[in-house]
C-alpha cells in the first residue's frame, strides 16, 4: 500500500444517507473512551481496558492520524472506521496492504452503520488510492463481523490461530478507476 501520508489529510468530512465520516476531534473523546472500555465491543478483541487506565493515558483530544475516521450520527461519535498500512501480520500476504478496522457502540449496533460508514471509507480511499487492495481480519467467531466483511466484498485469504482463537483474514480486490473497462461490483454501499 502507498502511506497514506502521501493523501491529503485531513479529507472533507464524508457525508452518507445517516452518517458524517470525518477526523477526530477534542468533542470526541468521552465517546472514545466508552468505545474502548467497553466489554461488549471488545468480546472478539482480547476484552476491555479498564476505563481509569484509558481517562488517564488519552490525550484531551483523540489522536488524529491518517486513516482514522470517527463515525457521527445526529452531531455524536457512534463509532471509528481506519484504515492503516499493514506492516507486520501473522499472515504475510496481509503485509503491505491497507487494513480495514472498525469499532461502534454498542447502541449503534443492528442499524447498519458500519456496513454504511465502512463503505464510504473505501469509497474514499479508492479514490484516493485506486487499485490498491485492502485486507480485514476478524474472528470466526465474530458472526456480525464476518456477515460485514462479505457485505463489504471481503473474500477469504486464510483462517489463522491467533489470541487463543480462530482468525479469518480478507481481502476486497483492488477496485480499478473509472474509464478503465473495468466493471465495479457492489461495495456495500446499501448500508442497509
Amino acid at each position: 500500500m502507498t502511506d497514506l501520508g502521501t493523501v491529503a489529510w485531513p479529507p472533507a468530512p464524508i457525508r452518507t444517507g445517516r452518517l458524517v465520516v470525518r477526523e477526530p476531534e477534542a468533542r470526541d473523546r468521552a465517546a472514545v473512551v466508552e468505545l474502548f472500555a467497553s466489554p461488549e465491543v471488545h468480546t472478539y478483541l482480547g476484552g476491555p481496558r479498564g476505563r481509569d487506565d484509558i481517562e488517564r493515558e488519552m490525550p484531551a483530544a483523540p489522536e488524529r492520524r491518517p486513516g482514522r475516521f470517527v463515525v457521527e450520527r445526529d452531531g455524536a461519535m457512534i463509532g471509528q472506521v481506519t484504515l492503516t498500512e499493514n506492516t507486520r501480520h501473522r499472515c504475510p500476504v496481509a503485509v503491505g496492504k491497507a487494513d480495514l478496522g472498525y469499532l461502534f457502540l454498542p447502541r449503534a449496533w443492528g442499524f447498519g452503520y458500519a456496513a454504511e460508514a465502512c463503505a464510504a471509507v473505501l469509497g474514499w480511499f479508492d479514490g484516493v488510492l485506486p487499485g490498491e487492495p485492502v485486507v480485514l481480519a476478524t474472528q470466526t467467531a465474530n458472526l456480525r463481523s464476518m456477515r460485514l466483511a462479505a457485505k463489504l466484498g471481503f473474500g477469504e485469504l486464510e483462517r489463522f490461530h491467533a489470541w487463543d482463537a480462530e482468525q479469518w483474514l480478507g481481502l476486497r480486490s483492488p477496485v480499478t478507476p473509472a474509464g478503465s473497462g473495468d466493471v465495479e461490483g457492489d461495495r456495500g454501499r446499501h448500508g442497509g
